[in-house]
């Protein structure tokens, strides 16, 4: 009796997205903007890596990677938004639901492994330079590259495969703007305490994720500190400055949206940090990579056809201990 009086949902609504002729195309136009700017900024500084010989290193090497990730982790989201922006009918499929579920948090996982070979790479660079190409050579960094990869794919899928099995008889309004575990799960016709589990699994990744980061870059900031030379000090707060914003943005945002522990938030804050999550903080990255950085600033200019004198060189390089040179070398092409 219970099995003829559920229906099986077949497909999500996006509820909380505004009527076309209530003003959606007020936000359409800039998140499309937004949405282009971020896919030809990563695409452009994955090009300039990949294509200027300068920047062939393992610090740059994790930022085109990063780069690249960061395009596939908006492309499974804004799409969907952009289009129920438009659409009368602002639904996705069950497939699709999951489809974007997987794919979205894989490629966030991937970027949070990959923002901490980035914090363990510039902790090997300025606490052991000595040793640095000897500790992380090409093949320790594609390997490093791969593993992250694989395993941010392979995490997430015992979570979307029991996801699947779980029956959806209705209501299916998601109050989110993309799909997401919590939002889901509170749709399902049948016991959600493992919600609670899904929180303790998130917060155990984020946090090692964040403790690991956040104790190198505090080793590389004593390091740097006891460096003599204001040039090479200079030089090694302004680069890692970029990944630790970088960091604090990702993180920053993911805390807020899953470190909750389901405890109920007003939905316009839960939207508001969904949308600094998926969209803004990507928006910033490609920024603080390129505007702040004049290495690949130089590379982009190069890769795009713009003429350039040589090379600046390291003032009063030969003064500079040996400690300091290989210091100064790992932040140069």
């Amino acid at each position: 009796m219970g099995q003829e009086n559920q229906t099986v949902v077949a497909e999500f609504c996006f509820s909380d997205f505004p009527q076309f002729e209530n003003g959606s195309l007020l936000l359409f136009v800039p998140l499309l903007f937004i949405y282009v700017f971020i896919i030809v900024g990563n695409f452009t500084i994955f090009s300039a890596v990949r294509l200027d010989t300068c920047l062939h290193n393992p610090m740059y090497n994790f930022i085109s990677i990063f780069s690249f990730l960061e395009i596939w982790y908006t492309t499974a989201t804004i799409p969907k938004m952009l289009s129920n922006l438009i659409s009368e009918r602002k639904t996705i499929s069950f497939i699709g639901c999951l489809l974007q579920m997987y794919f979205f948090h894989s490629l966030g996982v991937t970027e949070a492994l990959v923002l901490t070979l980035m914090a363990i790479d510039r902790y090997v660079a300025i606490c052991n330079p000595l040793r640095y190409a000897v500790i992380m050579t090409p093949r320790l960094c594609a390997q490093l590259s791969t593993g992250s990869c694989v395993f941010g794919f392979l995490m997430l899928l015992p979570e979307i495969v029991w996801i699947s099995t779980l029956p959806f008889c209705g209501p299916n309004q998601i109050h989110q703007l993309f799909c997401d575990f919590e939002p889901v799960l509170r749709l399902a016709c049948t016991d959600t305490s493992m919600i609670l589990v899904e929180d303790v699994i998130h917060t155990i990744f984020i946090l090692t994720s964040v403790s690991i980061i956040s104790l190198s870059y505090l080793r590389i900031i004593t390091v740097i500190l006891r460096i003599p030379s204001g040039e090479s000090r200079q030089k090694s707060f302004s680069t890692c400055a970029a990944h630790v914003t970088v960091f604090l943005l990702f993180f920053g945002s993911v805390a807020l949206t899953y470190l909750h522990f389901s405890v109920a938030f007003p939905p316009l804050l839960d939207k508001a940090t969904a949308l600094m999550f998926a969209v803004l903080a990507p928006l910033f990255n490609p920024i603080i990579y390129s505007l702040r950085n004049k290495d690949m600033k130089d590379a982009i200019r190069r890769v795009l056809g713009f003429q350039e004198g040589s090379m600046p060189l390291v003032a009063n390089e030969s003064s500079h201990t040996p400690v300091q040179r290989h210091i100064s070398v790992n932040f140069k092409c």
